[in-house]
């Protein structure tokens, strides 16, 4: 009786370690199978879950740079006008030039270079990272609109054909292009997460700083290459939507991009805190708001509900958050 009892327990205990571990995993099966109930064989369709992953890879690429940041301990709210800024710079040079290539690469130099003086400011002069690229959102958005006139950049077909078929292609006449180029940054990212020294310290800084910096580590460094690698993320994302779109605006392109970025790491179970969570909660944080939004359109609810949906799954995403901490 007694051995039965302790099976039991321990049968118990087991699936509680596995349920908290895998919370994530379990809410996105769940949003799976009930969409699947409410929505039938149109929603499992391949067709509906490429929407899914088209519709949200960009920002989608910029969350898995945003997970680096906030695991160090940081965040950045200039993330959608800092990637105007970039498009805005690579549809200029790429409309003046029609070099495609050297587009590309002037805007992963600008994108990185942009986050990287963000991180030096932050780390050398001591100021919330919340404060820092709030002002840096300002800056960016307004030099945008005096670079564009206030209004927009439209790409020249006749100079740059092959520009708009980065994202407008779809390999083997199903997969979009933006689905392969989160795909690539995602395995890139999720490797610099778990198997080089970059990654490593960079939860540790997020978990404890101090005690990092009296190991011998150059925290200031990390948290720097942490905002770099948020930068390389952005680079690929005006790239990737400026070439989606055929154009880049002003005032319109990019907005609360940072604040659903944030969304998706926060969601996948990645703490505001610092040091904890996964480069794949970004992902599952994707597929999460991908799939509300698509049950959202699908059962023609009203679109203005959309954000209610969403805060109340961050809300719980973070209670959940508490939940596994606890246990």
């Amino acid at each position: 009786m007694q051995n039965t009892i302790t099976k039991q327990r321990v049968g118990l205990n087991s699936l509680k370690k596995f349920a908290s571990g895998n919370s994530i995993v379990l809410v996105v099966l769940a949003m799976i199978f009930v969409a699947t109930l409410a929505e039938g064989t149109q929603f499992l369709s391949l067709q509906n879950f490429m929407n899914i992953l088209r519709n949200h890879s960009v920002i989608g690429i910029i969350a898995l740079g945003m997970s680096f940041v906030i695991i160090s301990g940081n965040i950045d709210l200039s993330v959608g006008a800092q990637m105007v800024a970039v498009a805005a710079i690579t549809v200029s040079f790429v409309n003046s030039t029609g070099n495609v290539v050297v587009g590309i690469i002037i805007a992963i130099l600008s994108g990185c270079l942009m986050s990287t003086a963000t991180g030096i400011i932050v780390t050398k002069g001591r100021v919330p990272s919340f404060i820092v690229t709030l002002g840096m959102q300002y800056i960016y958005r307004s030099l945008s609109m005096f670079f564009m006139s206030g209004g927009g950049f439209y790409l020249d077909k006749t100079k740059a054909p092959f520009y708009t078929q980065i994202s407008n292609y779809n390999l083997f006449g199903k997969i979009p292009m933006s689905v392969i180029y989160y795909a690539l940054m995602f395995v890139l990212f999720w490797f610099i997460s778990r198997y080089t020294r970059l990654g490593r310290h960079i939860y540790a800084v997020g978990s404890n700083e101090k005690a990092t910096r009296l190991s011998g580590i150059n925290t200031d460094r990390i948290k720097i290459l942490a905002f770099t690698l948020l930068g390389l993320a952005i680079s690929v994302a005006a790239v990737v939507e400026s070439s989606r779109m055929g154009s880049i605006n002003s005032t319109s392109s990019g907005n609360a991009y940072e604040l659903n970025a944030i969304a998706m790491t926060v969601i996948g179970g990645i703490s505001m805190e610092g040091g904890k969570g996964r480069i794949s909660g970004a992902l599952y944080g994707m597929l999460i708001l991908g799939i509300i939004n698509n049950m959202i359109t699908l059962l023609g609810v009203n679109v203005y509900l959309i954000n209610a949906f969403k805060g109340l799954i961050i809300i719980g995403a973070v209670l959940l958050q508490r939940k596994d901490r606890e246990l």
